[in-house]
């Protein structure tokens, strides 16, 4: 057991100094000050986010970007609130002759890449954008995306999320969780091997969108309409796919009230986890999961204190590797001082948790019930 638990730990050890060193090598981006080029249709799915929805249209209304460059195209997925009314009154009230509301065209297993793909045949610019209803643009968002663009050349853009978060533990658990998921996904792109991304600050082009075929082959996967896609345009061309490391883009979301929507949540995003192409990054899973779950046996199989606290302590040492440079670079350093440990020491039990509930069983999201 001891021979598993050092060579467990040493894969481990690697892949998380990997990270962290990507993570740090992966400079940020400064803008130069040149003419906006790039038209842009950001693409808006929404269900059921009255509430929502007056923060980010507010962001919108702040952006720093010329309104003749932008589109934004709302598609409603048969919202049962006052969703539509909300957007339809801002555009009355603020006069506004750039957005478009769009019933969703169902034809799969998932609501959102149905709703993508909807946007996508109606959109007119080239350079496609999506995020959430429940999100907050930052002003210089666009403008930033689109220098970048005219810069690096990609075809594909993969921009930082952020969480805002009231000072309670269950908000503060989400937010180390979905930082560690921030972390490796820049920490992916600095050792080139991109393998996560979100869609809720994506950015492609439309025709290498169209001729992989968008959504086709995974479209019975009720979510991945964000990784699946990646994977898509990463077996295209890999350089092509890059990461905008910078804090004038980053979006933010946030974390959701009540515990069962917050297992709920996650089990949704694990669902795809086993869809995944890449041996590697199915890999990379397994080795995480061994790692908690080795850190929950040990709990209850080993006779000493030493002994038992020993594979928890190393995987909070080892975590802080790259969990250091990813607070200070979303500027979450209070919260990681304070919440730290003891989120360290519960999120084993709820990684393994949400594992196996995503293998065996179905999960509720937005008043829908999808099967494994």
């Amino acid at each position: 057991m001891i021979w598993f638990l050092i060579v467990l730990f040493s894969f481990y050890t690697i892949l998380i100094i990997s990270l962290a060193i990507g993570f740090v090598r992966l400079r940020n981006f400064k803008p130069e000050i040149i003419v906006s080029k790039t038209s842009f249709s950001v693409i808006i799915p929404f269900r059921n986010e009255a509430k929502n929805l007056k923060g980010l249209l507010n962001s919108i209304k702040a952006l720093e970007y010329p309104i003749e460059m932008v589109a934004f195209i709302f598609v409603d997925d048969a919202s049962l609130d006052n969703s539509v009314k909300t957007i339809e009154e801002f555009i009355k009230t603020n006069k506004i002759k750039n957005f478009n509301i769009l019933q969703n065209n169902r034809k799969s297993n998932s609501p959102k890449k149905d709703a993508i793909s909807t946007a996508i045949s109606f959109a007119k610019n080239n350079w496609i954008v999506t995020t959430d209803a429940d999100c907050i643009l930052p002003k210089k968002w666009l403008l930033t995306l689109d220098v970048f663009i005219q810069q690096k050349e990609p075809e594909m853009v993969v921009a930082p999320v952020n969480y805002i978060v009231n000072n309670n533990y269950l908000e503060q658990f989400q937010l180390l969780d979905f930082m560690s998921l921030q972390g490796t996904t820049i920490g992916g792109f600095g050792i080139e091997f991109p393998f996560l991304c979100n869609g809720a600050n994506l950015a492609y082009k439309k025709d290498t969108f169209l001729k992989l075929n968008g959504f086709k082959g995974n479209d019975n996967i009720a979510s991945g309409d964000d990784i699946f896609l990646f994977e898509k345009f990463i077996e295209h061309n890999k350089k092509s796919v890059q990461f905008l490391k910078s804090k004038d883009a980053i979006v933010a979301t946030f974390p959701v009230k009540t515990i069962t929507n917050l297992i709920n949540q996650r089990v949704r995003w694990a669902s795809k986890t086993s869809k995944f192409k890449s041996v590697n990054v199915k890999l990379i899973g397994l080795l995480v999961f061994l790692i908690n779950l080795s850190v929950i046996f040990n709990l209850f199989l080993s006779n000493t204190l030493l002994v038992i606290l020993l594979p928890l302590f190393l995987k909070i040492v080892i975590d802080l590797f790259l969990f250091i440079p990813t607070m200070i670079f979303y500027n979450h350093k209070k919260s990681f001082l304070k919440w730290y440990v003891i989120s360290s020491i519960i999120y084993p039990f709820f990684s393994v948790f949400i594992v196996f509930k995503s293998l065996f069983f179905n999960y509720n999201w937005k008043g829908r019930t999808f099967t494994k």
